[in-house]
């Protein structure tokens, strides 16, 4: 069950059924980790698939554009009839005839090519059996600026598709911190004006009430139930943070009792899932950071709540401006979010708790001012 994203999922299927230049059609989804861009993604495909829609997926990954080229090609392959043959001359005495295979001009084949031929031959198809037009979209996960040329070569050649009105669709997913510089205007010359046009998916918390109705409905689908403290406890506990869903009802349902998940069962389960969050969340988001970053968000540790920027700023030595510029930085990755006017706080659940459980703490105690 996919909580809180059905709005997207209803765009993109209506996207799909508007035809060609539809603006959801071309769709970037950004969030920090473990919101569910990921699932997201697996989501359009399904959206997708049960149009008849062909499916490629990737990673932006060195090389994607030769697999997504690879990939479409076999598709050409599947599609294709027999090779074409010529009249080659005339046997006597019975007037048989010869025929040979047209030896083919060869071309180096780019990813605009393959599609191109992949389009023309789905649409001989769709006309031929009078059916709806059959489209093709493309996922990428993992969409990070340090591939850019290979983005800038794949946007190019989007845009051309698009301009073309071809059945083409595309969803790409990224952190925050690896989709935005793609988004910046390099002094006003960003080739990537694909991404820039590209409808916004910013994915974000999924509101309690929807966290509590997927937890007792997916339990329901095998038998098993909630107590009311229990549903509750757990509920709370997730943030509304997808993956954090996913993690205490998972561990919670391996502690259940006679088909029920009882209160003890909940609290075994957030412990485990805090635990299985801090190594598949929070250690590698905190990897992604400078060590000015790390400085910055472990400063803000020391407060239960949220953090006031005057505290931060001297609790890292430094002057107001300067903290002032990584309050951004952060803001921009996701990392934090402003609470009200001098005040941040943690945008992951349970950050505080993770970094105060490191050793990274133990670098703020020389500062008298660390909290008593």
């Amino acid at each position: 069950m996919v909580a809180g994203r059905d709005e997207y999922l209803r765009d993109f299927d209506a996207a799909i059924q508007d035809g060609p230049g539809s603006h959801e059609r071309i769709s970037i989804i950004t969030g920090p980790r473990g919101v569910g861009k990921t699932v997201l993604l697996n989501e359009f495909e399904a959206v997708a698939k049960s149009h008849s829609w062909r499916v490629i997926s990737e990673t932006t990954t060195r090389g994607f554009i030769d697999r997504i080229r690879d990939r479409a090609y076999k598709l050409v392959q599947e599609l294709s009839s027999e090779p074409k043959r010529r009249l080659s001359g005339i046997k006597l005495p019975y007037l048989g005839f010869d025929t040979e295979s047209v030896p083919a001009y060869s071309p180096t084949p780019t990813l605009r090519s393959v599609l191109d031929e992949l389009f023309d031959c789905q649409a001989e198809i769709d006309a031929r059996l009078g059916q709806e037009p059959v489209g093709l979209l493309i996922t990428l996960d993992e969409l990070h600026y340090a591939h850019m040329d290979e983005i800038v070569e794949f946007g190019t050649t989007i845009q051309h598709l698009v301009r073309e009105d071809r059945e083409i669709a595309v969803a790409m997913a990224g952190i925050p911190g690896a989709v935005k510089p793609l988004l910046a205007a390099d002094e006003g010359r960003n080739p990537v004006t694909f991404l820039r046009r590209a409808n916004r998916i910013e994915t974000g918390m999924v509101p309690i009430e929807e966290v509590r109705m997927a937890l007792e409905e997916t339990a329901a689908q095998v038998g098993v139930s909630w107590t009311p403290e229990a549903l509750d406890a757990a509920s709370n506990a997730t943030g509304g943070y997808p993956f954090m869903i996913q993690l205490v009802g998972q561990h919670a349902f391996r502690n259940l009792t006679d088909n029920e998940i009882n209160e003890e069962a909940v609290s075994h389960g957030i412990g485990a899932a805090r635990r299985k969050l801090g190594q598949l969340v929070h250690e590698p988001s905190l990897a992604d950071l400078s060590e000015v970053d790390r400085t910055f968000l472990t400063a803000m540790s020391a407060d239960d709540g949220p953090s006031r920027m005057s505290d931060i700023a001297a609790r890292m030595s430094v002057d107001s401006q300067y903290a002032g510029n990584y309050r951004k930085r952060l803001i921009d990755a996701e990392m934090i979010r402003p609470t009200s006017h001098g005040y941040v706080d943690y945008e992951l659940p349970y950050m505080r708790e993770y970094l105060r459980s490191h050793h990274v703490t133990d670098a703020m105690e020389q500062f008298s001012i660390w909290p008593e």
